[in-house]
């Protein structure tokens, strides 16, 4: 009797360890699945900062590009403008030396 009795004790000794090796599994793959989940999530938190930057880097080297283009279109004006400037002044001191040699030929004259 005490060996049937024995026996019946290891064997549900047995049956609870194995209930508690399945719930210990349980326990061990749902952390596992928790870990991979906030694993993911970090990683995807992580590419849509990543993205975001990249857009703002974008966005700033555009508006980089826009300004630059800007002054470029300023420069050219100004320089425009210069040209034209100093071609009337070329021209009023064209005159002015024309009349002033006019003026010297008829001084001669005299």
């Amino acid at each position: 009797m005490r060996t049937i009795l024995l026996s019946g004790f290891t064997i549900l000794a047995a049956v609870g360890l194995s209930a508690c090796s399945e719930k210990t599994q349980d326990k061990l793959q749902n952390a596992g699945s928790a870990i991979g989940s906030d694993v993911g999530n970090v990683v995807d938190n992580a590419g849509a900062k990543i993205d975001n930057a990249g857009a703002k880097i974008d966005n700033g080297l555009d508006n980089a590009g826009q300004a630059i283009s800007n002054g470029a279109d300023k420069l050219g004006a100004a320089t425009d403008k210069a040209a034209a400037d100093a071609k009337a002044k070329a021209g009023e001191i064209k005159h002015d030396v024309g009349a002033s040699l006019e003026k010297a030929g008829s001084d001669l004259k005299k």
